[in-house]
């Protein structure tokens, strides 16, 4: 079976169903592909893996220096960033090793460096250091006037986030995982050891279940009786400037965190432009992703402070994602051994950095709630298209026609999107898997073709 979108579910029980195909839930899947004798299910609500907050967000592996120390988070997000990176020279995945700066901008902030520093010693990050203003402006000569000085944080990085999500649940499906799509799972009970899920596309039964489902976590929480957490959808739009601005900065620049988060930064990206972002706007609505004139208008006064030449650039995009913030400063990761149940729930922007580091977390609590596993076996290696500008890429070789002139994406880029494992069901995704129709033009050119291959390979 292994990757469906439409019709019945099968009536057999699962070993272990993933209720979220989102970088987290589709790093467990990966992981849990890794104990060939299990069956294992990967159950996603939308049309395509990383749909929700994984495929909108800063696009940052961090190094976790700037987390509470002590907390679970802390620990995944230290033990998770060690992990991508090696998985991703290993997949091609594309990572930049750009560091970081959190500048101060006050008094107030430049006291608070210290105190930073410390806190990223006890996460186990021991190469801050602190610059003044002299040696700030000596690294970033473009930022603008009045920071008074900075903490250099050089082990923070820039990734491709969409690549990440496709290639763990690459290799889930291709190590034996099920992948359902446009599966929304609305209900949940338990009978004679078996969770029967009632979802858009009938029942699905499953001994253990883990519930990875991000912004809905809480909602399939209460389901199964447990009010630990709630879920309250943090909007962040980001503003994306054209490849022409990306010599403006050289590092991710950070402000002094917040209650609310990290704040508004600038951060090249593996793209090779740069993003301004992002809000930090607290929601009842779990599908406001739409941007707003208020916020792009608040976006673009912090850029001229930190960044003034950026806003002479042109803009190419905007878009807003939802992070699953919950009262709690901590991921809501909790076994349940008398339900076979595991909530993976809270994961907020850390989530990409963690994710391999939560997917053997959640494996050993499963392991520990009774589910039989054997000694793990490697899986086979993916090798992902490499979408980053500072990468070799096919264009480059000569003899490939290309289509998007913008992103300089192949034919050939598109075609072996298109007969992926886990192919893309709507342009969008395309989009996500290629880069075609994300540059500057946003497609006016090269979209009439790009959409005739997409239907030529009888997508719908």
């Amino acid at each position: 079976m292994r990757g469906t979108a439409a019709g019945p579910l099968p009536g057999v029980p699962y070993d272990v169903t993933v209720v979220g195909a989102g970088v987290v839930g589709s790093a467990i899947a990966r992981e849990l592909a890794r104990h060939p004798h299990l069956d294992v299910a990967l159950v996603e609500a939308q049309d395509d893996v990383g749909q929700g907050t994984s495929k909108a967000n800063t696009a940052i592996l961090h190094t976790g220096f700037d987390a509470r120390p002590g907390t679970l988070e802390a620990r995944l997000v230290r033990e998770g960033a060690r992990l991508l990176a090696a998985y991703a020279a290993q997949s091609g995945i594309p990572v930049e090793p750009v560091g970081a700066l959190l500048v101060a901008w006050d008094q107030e902030q430049l006291a608070a460096l210290p105190d930073l520093a410390r806190k990223a010693v006890r996460n186990d990050c021991h190469d801050t250091a602190r610059l003044d203003a002299a040696g700030l402006y000596a690294r970033e000569p473009r930022l603008g006037p009045g920071a008074l000085g900075a903490l250099h944080v050089p082990g923070e990085r820039i990734v491709c986030p969409w690549s990440t999500t496709l290639a763990y649940a690459t290799q889930a499906v291709r190590g034996g995982v099920d992948l359902h799509l446009n599966t929304r799972v609305t209900g949940a009970g338990r009978r004679d050891g078996v969770h029967t899920l009632t979802t858009s596309r009938g029942p699905l039964h499953t001994r253990h279940l883990v519930n990875a489902a991000g912004l809905h976590a809480d909602t399939l929480d209460r389901l199964l009786g447990h009010r630990t957490f709630t879920v309250t959808p943090r909007r962040g739009q980001l503003i994306v400037y054209d490849r022409l601005a990306r010599d403006l900065v050289r590092h991710i620049l950070l402000p002094v965190p917040t209650a609310l988060g990290k704040g508004v930064l600038v951060t090249p990206t593996v793209y090779g432009n740069v993003l301004l972002g992002p809000t930090a706007e607290d929601l009842d609505d779990r599908t406001a992703t739409q941007s707003t004139a208020q916020g792009l208008a608040a976006l673009r006064a912090q850029g001229r402070r930190i960044l003034p030449a950026l806003l002479d650039e042109e803009v190419t995009a905007v878009y807003a994602g939802l992070r699953a913030a919950t009262e709690h400063e901590d991921y809501r990761i909790s076994a349940h051994p008398d339900q076979a149940y595991v909530t993976v729930g809270g994961i907020r922007s850390t989530g990409l950095s963690a994710s391999l580091a939560i997917a053997s977390h959640v494996t050993g609590l499963l392991r520990d709630s009774g589910l039989g596993l054997k000694d793990p076996v490697d899986l086979e290696p993916v090798r992902m298209p490499n979408l980053g500008a500072g990468f070799p890429r096919p264009h480059r070789q000569g003899g490939h026609v290309i289509v998007c002139h913008c992103e300089h994406v192949t034919l050939g880029e598109i075609r072996d999107a298109l007969a992926g494992t886990i192919p893309p069901r709507s342009l969008p995704g395309l989009r996500r898997r290629t880069r075609a129709g994300a540059g500057r033009c946003q497609g006016f050119h090269c979209g009439a073709t790009v959409r005739e291959l997409f239907e030529r390979a009888g997508r719908p």
